[in-house]
């Protein structure tokens, strides 16, 4: 009977990273997927800012920003003309290195993540699946089912459950998922066409009767469509080909399309499961949450599931938390899961809803609004940090405690470069570790070189006081880079405190991982 640390099921993006982060910290794991192959088609596009940001503890961020695409604008039209340009390519500029919307697609991006997890000896077992599973206090204990028929046991500490909307581990622990679906049903095709809308920007057409968005992919003339299909065609959207979708829009944007790579229908769901855990298992993804694909936020909200609970599996595993600590990643991740759906719901009916006021907002109040209000820095401002997840936090939390200025524990940490000098350089680093911004004292430094919690010491500057920052407070980050503790003048004791509390026993004298 084989035997690993952490079983996971499902090797989409989510389970991918979860395997990945899970390596990284030297806990073993297997990772299954029904299915053949990785996929070969570019589904979910948009990688966020944050997700690049803790892209940087498993080297993967210059590798995606070199081979993805920065889009550079986002144009609205109306009845067959660009009616406003919202610029895109400085909108996020000063709150992080990666101030910009950018497209990696999916099949690209999970090939990536397969190739780095093969580096840990790791590798995705194909055409097999979660038959059943039983749990209890000792760990998990699986029966898989591989394609040929043929079945195994095996035996896991924890369960992950990274499969999908339909996951199988979701229904087996009997987890209600509720929410709806919308009416709508929308296409999605990648092409090869030419016209004004190709031009590697987005566009957005805002008609009466059609919603059409052309994302740019790499190379010239690829783009992905997303559409709306109306009337009759509705009713049976798996029998649908390119050709038989509304064609209005497209010809309205001048897209000429000479080839289909890939299509497709669906309808976009609004569900959050009731529950993210149970004893030793967990939903990750698309198995815990779904909703609207409006501000490209699915993917990446699955990656910072799998970023979430790593760590707190590896502090677990190696004996450095009590299993209670495993309690916070539905408290958090549940949370922003929430408030996610609440936020996508309201865009995805403003574009889609049907009416006379509501065309009338979409089509002569949108385009001369948005430019007029997105030209105050504030608004720009506010639209980057809430899209690229930056603004993500774990306030008023178990492992959140104390306050700095205006930062809070569970806060993201802001990001400051000055005079050639990162202070997001030593967020690579998958650990516990202080910054401090100006003095700090040689009991903590002790203390913290005790534990293996590295200390960055930073010149206080302006720049600093300008981010939120307060000089000589201390900041305890955690693993995954989110503030734990923000406390002025913070000595040994009140780190002691803080571990002791929440049950985090990091060993003495333990070298710096």
């Amino acid at each position: 009977m084989k035997r690993c640390e952490v079983l996971i099921i499902g090797a989409g993006p989510t389970g991918l990273v979860l395997a990945l982060w899970l390596s990284k910290q030297g806990v073993s794991v297997r990772i299954i997927d029904k299915t053949s192959g990785p996929g070969t088609t570019s589904r979910a596009l948009a990688v966020q800012a944050r997700t690049l940001e803790l892209y940087r503890q498993l080297d993967l961020t210059t590798t995606i920003v070199e081979r993805g695409r920065q889009v550079p604008a986002a144009n609205l039209w109306v009845k067959g003309h660009a009616a406003a340009r919202l610029p895109l390519n400085s909108i996020g500029a000063g709150f992080t290195p990666y101030p910009f919307l950018h497209i990696y697609p999916q099949d690209e991006h999970e090939q990536l993540l397969i190739d780095r997890l093969q580096g840990f000896a790791v590798d995705v077992e194909r055409n097999t699946e979660l038959s059943d599973f039983s749990q209890d206090n000792q760990g998990i204990k699986a029966r898989l089912r591989h394609a040929d028929g043929t079945q195994e046991h095996c035996q896991a500490s924890y369960l992950a459950g990274c499969d999908g909307a339909g996951s199988t581990v979701r229904k087996a622990l009997g987890i209600g998922f509720p929410g709806g679906t919308y009416q709508q049903v929308f296409y999605v095709a990648d092409v090869q066409a030419s016209g004004p809308a190709l031009n590697g920007e987005l566009h957005v057409d805002l008609d009466e009767a059609d919603f059409l968005a052309v994302f740019p992919l790499a190379g010239d003339g690829r783009a992905r469509l997303i559409g709306t299909v109306r009337d009759a065609r509705a009713e049976h959207p798996e029998q649908l080909r390119f050709d038989d979708v509304s064609h209005r829009a497209i010809e309205h944007m001048n897209v000429q399309v000479q080839q289909v790579n890939w299509f497709s229908t669906y309808r976009v769901h609004h569900r959050v499961a009731e529950h993210f855990s149970q004893q030793r298992t967990f939903l990750l993804g698309d198995a815990a949450h779904i909703h609207s694909p409006a501000g490209g936020q699915g993917m990446n909200t699955g990656i910072g599931d799998a970023i979430n609970l790593a760590w707190k599996l590896a502090s677990v595993l190696r004996g450095e938390a009590r299993q209670s600590l495993l309690d916070t990643y539905q408290i958090e991740r549940s949370a922003f899961a929430q408030r996610l759906v609440a936020t996508t719901d309201q865009v995805f009916n403003f574009v889609t809803a049907d009416g006379r006021l509501a065309a009338l907002l979409r089509t002569r109040l949108a385009p001369r609004m948005l430019p007029r209000v997105l030209a105050f820095r504030s608004a720009q401002a506010f639209l980057f940090r809430t899209v690229s997840q930056i603004t993500l936090n774990y306030r008023y939390m178990p492992l959140s405690y104390g306050d700095a200025g205006s930062l809070q524990g569970g806060d993201r940490l802001p990001w400051v470069a000055e005079d050639g000098r990162d202070n997001f350089s030593g967020l690579s680093r998958i650990c516990w570790q202080v910054q401090v911004y100006g003095a700090v004292s040689a009991s903590l430094v002790q203390w913290c070189s005790g534990r293996g919690i590295p200390v960055d010491v930073f010149v206080w500057s302006p720049a600093h006081e300008a981010a939120g920052l307060v000089r000589d407070a201390v900041y305890l980050i955690r693993p995954d880079t989110y503030i734990a503790l923000a406390w002025g003048n913070a000595d040994a004791a009140v780190l002691e405190t803080y571990f002791a509390e929440r049950g985090l026993n990091l060993p003495v004298d333990n070298p710096n991982r």
